[in-house]
């Protein structure tokens, strides 16, 4: 048996670059590159390895752990989970900074692989730089704290491990079912040693993207269960675009007149204007999708999680009748909500499933439901895109009891910009190009964007709500340029995300790697402001301001966002007035470098909620009134909610 003497990092290096995919016929490299910030725990053995041959890999040089993470999360989605970037770190503060970016990507069920550095496998130097140490258990490092976000954990103390260790993260990270984040912990001992591998470890290996069958036995199930009802809805999951399902979903919609509705990670599967796409569904879903969701005797989620955002914490499907269908590669997500189980890969499923329906001649019988719904969802889109500031009398679209005739006056006064959230997003939906990738994950935004954006390109909806983590925004809308470098990318992040994490832009101006920022400044957490309100409090600390008297209640903090952008390289706009919109937005599509829009916009002027509600926890015991009725609320709509 023919063997190579390699230290265990050349040795993963050398695996990772013969890593491929076969999706469909096609063979796909799998792993592009690696995104590294050395430190002493890993500059020396794997940073020597990559020095010394990369083989095909790109090695990128990241600003900060979390945010060079979440890069390669946003490539590997945008790619659909088709190809990767991995993450390299020092041990310690390096290696725990990842650990936020790995829930992302395990939330989300998108493959993320990382490589941190690890304390001496020898424990000779013991206690080393950034080591922590526990006294009852000597064999932990800052890295076992990535075993409860990781879908595969391995700590390599052996340079022989390593063989194990790659073939069973390979196994997760190219699953369907299974991916997420997988963390290979990487003493820095041992990447140094030397091992005698078998060749053989290193030949051309191709993982294939099996496409899972319907049984038909489930397939029985399913066609039983559609057949009894007159009003299913299908829900569009993340699913459907992993599996390049959304032809698929949009003939079975078609065949047999059943609406579809969107969840965060399923928009842009098929585009807005489709007759039968009514879409956003649940406490983020559109007045269209919400009304049906409703009346709908059959839920069909397809590749859905179900999380509560999208079931509006099991309250929003009101039907007495309603039964659900999962269709799903995953059991543990095909399982909730108590739902007829389809287990398979999601175009699979729907043909197949759509063959024996047309056999039965099956159709929905929603009426003229569908195209009422359309109809008063392209009202309300027009309406909240032209709402616009009128003076004193303004009523915002979040109607609470913020004093906004003080807060407007000020924010006014300090920023000059009397723009609305709404109108901004309705002229941003018109000037963008029509195949150009946006780019969300916290706050009001995603909301704003599943409930009234209207998607118009294939895969051009990119909104991380899985998790939704502040700072996702920016740093992986860089990894969404690395993944179509020829489309336009505009991320839509408000002031306290993009103050968050925005580390990546450094190494999109350094790579040449044009995305473009579109910040909207209100001043606030605004997004947890309207939520805390809503539930009976007052503004308390969400609103950006100054210290007086002991408490968080002074003047609005300003900051000038464009002045930081351009201090590391981007053109930058500041924009108080729609013509100025206008104009920063068609010069910025001329620009090759990354750009920032600091837009100005008034607090309270996102969209509201349409026929939704969330279940949050709330204090059951309180001096305010409002909180107590709300608590009372709260039990009222638990007590219409399934159970499980």
């Amino acid at each position: 048996m023919s063997k190579i003497r390699l230290t265990m990092a050349q040795a993963l290096v050398k695996f990772l670059d013969n890593q491929y995919l076969l999706v469909d016929g096609v063979e796909i490299k799998f792993v592009k590159g690696i995104f590294a910030i050395f430190g002493h725990g890993n500059v020396l053995g794997l940073g020597q390895a990559l020095e010394q041959d990369r083989g095909q890999l790109t090695v990128l040089q990241g600003r900060n752990e979390q945010g060079m993470a979440h890069a390669a999360t946003g490539f590997a989605k945008q790619k659909l989970r088709q190809q990767i970037y991995a993450c390299t770190s020092s041990v310690g503060p390096g290696a725990a900074n990842m650990v936020t970016a790995a829930a992302t990507a395990s939330a989300n069920r998108i493959p993320l692989l990382l490589l941190p550095g690890d304390v001496f496998a020898s424990r000779q130097p013991d206690p080393v730089l950034q080591q922590i140490e526990q006294s009852y258990d000597l064999s932990i490092s800052t890295n076992d704290a990535f075993r409860a976000v990781s879908k595969y954990w391995d700590r390599i103390t052996r340079p022989e491990q390593l063989m194990s260790a790659c073939i069973n993260a390979m196994r997760v990270l190219t699953d369907p079912a299974e991916t997420g984040a997988v963390t290979l912990c990487l003493p820095q001992d041992v990447q140094g040693e030397a091992y005698d591998y078998p060749e053989y470890f290193f030949q051309k290996r191709l993982h294939r993207l099996e496409r899972r069958p319907a049984t038909a036995g489930a397939l029985g199930d399913a066609l039983a269960l559609l057949a009894g009802k007159k009003k299913p809805l299908l829900v569009c999951g993340g699913g459907v675009k992993y599996s390049q399902a959304g032809k698929a979903l949009q003939q079975f919609a078609e065949r047999f007149r059943i609406p579809f509705a969107e969840t965060q990670a399923g928009k842009g599967a098929v585009v807005s204007d489709h007759p039968y796409n009514v879409g956003g569904i649940g406490e983020t879903g559109c007045l269209a999708a919400n009304t049906l969701a409703k009346q709908a005797d059959l839920v069909i989620g397809v590749g859905t999680r179900y999380t509560d955002f999208t079931t509006s914490s099991k309250w929003l499907f009101q039907n007495p009748d309603v039964e659900f269908l999962n269709i799903n590669v995953s059991a543990f997500d095909a399982g909730k909500l108590d739902g007829v189980q389809l287990l398979a890969d999601a175009r699979e499923a729907l043909q197949a499933l759509g063959e024996l329906a047309t056999q039965q001649d099956y159709r929905a019988d929603w009426g003229d439901a569908v195209e009422q719904a359309k109809a008063a969802q392209q009202k309300e889109t027009e309406r909240v895109y032209s709402v616009a500031y009128t003076g004193a009398d303004f009523v915002p679209e979040i109607d609470d009891h913020l004093n906004r005739e003080q807060v407007f006056a000020e924010f006014i006064a300090q920023t000059g910009s009397s723009l609305t959230q709404s109108r901004v997003l309705g002229v941003l939906n018109q000037q963008l190009p029509q195949d150009s990738v946006i780019v969300a994950a916290a706050g009001s935004l995603p909301g704003d964007l599943q409930r009234v954006w209207r998607n118009r390109g294939e895969h051009g909806y990119h909104v991380e709500y899985g998790y939704s983590c502040m700072g996702y925004e920016v740093n992986a809308a860089l990894g969404v340029k690395l993944a179509e470098p020829q489309r336009e990318v505009y991320v839509m992040v408000g002031d306290g995300a993009f103050m968050m994490l925005h580390s990546e832009l450094v190494t999109s101006i350094q790579e040449g790697c044009k995305i473009n920022v579109v910040l909207f400044d209100n001043m606030t957490n605004g997004c947890i402001n309207n939520l805390q309100m809503e539930h009976g409090m007052d503004s308390y600390t969400t609103e950006f301001r100054f210290r007086q008297d002991g408490e968080l209640n002074g003047g609005l903090v300003p900051v000038n966002f464009a002045m930081l952008a351009a201090a590391y390289g981007c053109k930058t706009y500041s924009i108080t007035t729609e013509q100025q919109l206008i104009e920063a937005l068609a010069d910025a599509r001329q620009k090759t470098v990354s750009t920032l829009l600091d837009i100005k916009v008034l607090p309270k002027t996102m969209v509201h909620k349409y026929l939704s509600w969330w279940r949050v926890g709330g204090a059951q015991v309180a001096d305010s009134d409002k909180i107590v009725a709300v608590a009372r609320q709260l039990q009222e709509n638990i007590d219409k909610a399934r159970d499980y």
